[in-house]
């Protein structure tokens, strides 16, 4: 069971805490330059600080969290969000700081983190895949649509990637011969078929400026205590990476894949860290498929019929990666950046680092994903290509 000040922290971020954002995001897009939050709405500044200490520092006097892994994540996630929407607001700003000026916060931030195996932030789980709802609404920073459309499309995203990653985990102990293996495989380009029209339709309802504005800027990198942790992103979960893996298309022997691997453990729940660990040391069905094809095993049936809907599904992840880089990326975070003057800014994008330095690691992500032909990337286009070559045309 919970403690009184666990649930009485838990209903304000479901309640007052979104009001006081939301009032502060209308007051901000109504501006001639909505990125200008100083000194606007310094009363709802005020009431999020206050309110929020409050509840926290009730949270830390009580000493209480040790309520099983599930409610300490949960709590976990309502303080982080709380010092998310301080970043967003600049009443804390890491560039201007050496420790986090919300003390209490980070104190229990860095206690449950500590105890959870786990970053002391909020990460994406908290607003997607382990985001309780109650009475058919669940958390969010604000009442506004765009955001609840955002957070809705990529947890569906986010599931279609488990349900083609865990068809893979399964296929992998049955082998490439087996005959299930087919069905599998076949329940993975489904999946990540799924995500290709999620997606779509995700960047056909979402406004460009109200996610630019109103709903990015809560995902930013935010200190806790002394250290500065890069903002949430909605890749930090296993499954996207087991794909990667398990199809052969990104290797853990890359010196750039593993360091991303190595990045994002903490952001992740332990189960997915050891699923992922797990999978850095499994042979790919892409190189089993190559060994199969170097001993002369062509022309077998299950080789013909399971390779055929293996190169699909590789296809598909390479499409899901084409499609984040070329309109997510481009429409809803670049081209903004670009009319806002704000394409240099050192706190414009989640990860930390500049957008132009981030727009080129995830270039190259994508070039891994979608096995391009580029000069310098280790991608794996030779290899697909040879298996392709080697299906039998009707």
């Amino acid at each position: 069971m919970s403690t009184k000040n666990v649930e009485r922290m838990d209903d304000w971020i479901r309640k007052d805490f979104k009001q006081i954002n939301t009032a502060l995001e209308e007051l901000y897009f109504a501006q001639e330059d909505p990125s200008q939050v100083g000194g606007v709405g310094n009363a709802y500044k005020e009431q999020l600080l206050n309110e929020g200490n409050c509840r926290v520092s009730a949270l830390l006097r009580e000493g209480n969290t040790d309520e099983g892994f599930d409610n300490g994540f949960d709590l976990l996630g309502n303080v982080g969000l709380f010092m998310a929407a301080c970043r967003r607001h600049e009443l804390t700003n890491p560039a201007n700081e050496k420790r986090s000026p919300l003390v209490d916060a980070s104190a229990l931030a860095m206690q449950l983190g500590a105890s959870l195996g786990v970053t002391p932030r909020f990460a994406s789980a908290h607003l997607e895949t382990h985001n309780m709802a109650k009475n058919g609404f669940y958390k969010t920073f604000t009442n506004l649509p765009d955001e609840q459309r955002f957070i809705d499309y990529n947890t569906r995203g986010v599931f279609a990637f488990i349900r083609a990653s865990e068809a893979l985990l399964h296929a992998l102990p049955l082998g490439i011969s087996h005959p299930i293996t087919y069905d599998l495989l076949m329940v993975a380009k489904q999946a990540l078929e799924d995500v290709v029209e999620n997606n779509q339709q995700l960047f056909d309802e979402l406004d460009v400026a109200r996610f630019f504005h109103s709903v990015r800027p809560y995902y930013k990198p935010y200190r806790v205590g002394l250290h500065e942790y890069r903002g949430a992103n909605a890749g930090d979960f296993a499954g996207i990476n087991v794909i990667d893996l398990l199809l052969g298309l990104c290797r853990a022997d890359d010196p750039y894949y593993s360091q991303l691997l190595v990045d994002k453990f903490l952001f992740m729940r332990p189960d997915d860290q050891l699923t992922l660990r797990d999978c850095m040391r499994r042979k790919s069905l892409m190189d089993c498929f190559l060994k199969s094809l170097s001993k002369g095993e062509e022309q077998s049936g299950w080789y013909q019929k399971n390779l055929a809907v293996f190169v699909q599904v590789c296809e598909a992840h390479g499409q899901t990666a084409i499609q984040h880089h070329e309109l997510l990326i481009r429409r809803f975070i670049e081209a903004p950046a670009a009319t806002s003057n704000a394409t240099e800014k050192e706190d414009l994008t989640a990860s930390g680092p500049p957008l132009p330095v981030l727009l080129k690691g995830l270039k190259k992500l994508c070039d891994l994903r979608s096995a391009a032909d580029v000069e310098g990337i280790p991608t794996r286009f030779g290899d697909l290509t040879r298996l392709r070559e080697s299906l039998v045309r009707v």
